[in-house]
C-alpha cells in the first residue's frame, strides 16, 4: 500500500498554500491559502471497504509558556505532544485521488461545518478547536483539514504525519464531533493496510527545514 501526493515527497518540505499561515517579516505571520494537498492511493490490500485519513503533528509543543512570544524561543528539548490537522473517515478507495482543494480552500474563521464532507465522508475536529477556544473571533468547531502553522519561534521545524488505513468496513463506528483519538480507537481490529506520508513545515527562518 502507497500513499503520495501532488505537491511535496516523503520528509518533503510541505508548500505555504498548503499551510494555514506562512512567514511575514512585519509580523511573524499571516494567514495563508490553507489548500488540502493533493492525495493520492494506490496498492490496497483486497477487502478495503472505506479508507480514512488523519494527518497529525508530533512536534507540538507540551506546554504553550515560550510559544510565539518576543525575544524567546521554543527550546528543542522541550517534551512535544500530538496535535491534530486533518481526521476524515469513510472515504470510498474507488473514487480516486483527492485534489489539492477539495476539501479545505481557505481559512474559515470558527471553522469549517461537518462532520459530513465531499464525497459522502465525515470529517472529524482537528485541534485548531481548542487552540482558538479562547479567541472570541476564531472560537468554534475545525472540522475537516486545517494545514500547518507551529510557533514562529520553535527550534525545530515540524513533522506532519498523514496516514492513511484501509479499513474491512464501509462506515466506521465514530459520531458526532469525533477527534483523531477516537478515530484511532475505532479503527482497531479492522485495519488491513496503512502507509505513511511526511512533510515538513517552518516559520522560523532560524530551523531548517
Amino acid at each position: 500500500m502507497k500513499l503520495t501526493s501532488s505537491c511535496f515527497g516523503d520528509n518533503q518540505k510541505i508548500p505555504g498554500e498548503n499551510a494555514f499561515c506562512v512567514p511575514d517579516p512585519r509580523t511573524h505571520v499571516t494567514l495563508s491559502r490553507n489548500l488540502n494537498p493533493g492525495i493520492a492511493w494506490s496498492e490496497l490490500p483486497g477487502g478495503t471497504k472505506s479508507l480514512a485519513l488523519i494527518c497529525h503533528d508530533p512536534d507540538v509543543p507540551s506546554k504553550g509558556d515560550d510559544v510565539n512570544q518576543e525575544g524567546r524561543s521554543v527550546p528543542k528539548s522541550l517534551p512535544r505532544v500530538d496535535f491534530f490537522h486533518w481526521v476524515l473517515v469513510d472515504l470510498d478507495p474507488e473514487s480516486g485521488p483527492i485534489r489539492m482543494g477539495e476539501f479545505s480552500d481557505g481559512v474559515t474563521a470558527r471553522g469549517k461545518k461537518g462532520p459530513d464532507g465531499p464525497r459522502g465522508t465525515r470529517q472529524g475536529i482537528n485541534d485548531y478547536t481548542g487552540w482558538f477556544a479562547g479567541d472570541k473571533d476564531m472560537a468554534g468547531n475545525y472540522f475537516g483539514y486545517d494545514g500547518p502553522c507551529p510557533p514562529w519561534n520553535d527550534e525545530i521545524p515540524h513533522h506532519y504525519v498523514f496516514t492513511l488505513y484501509a479499513l474491512d468496513v464501509a462506515r466506521l463506528p465514530v459520531a458526532g464531533n469525533f477527534t483523531g483519538a477516537d478515530v484511532r480507537k475505532a479503527i482497531e481490529g479492522h485495519v488491513l493496510a496503512s502507509a505513511k506520508l511526511t512533510g515538513v513545515y517552518s516559520l522560523n527562518p532560524k530551523a531548517i527545514v
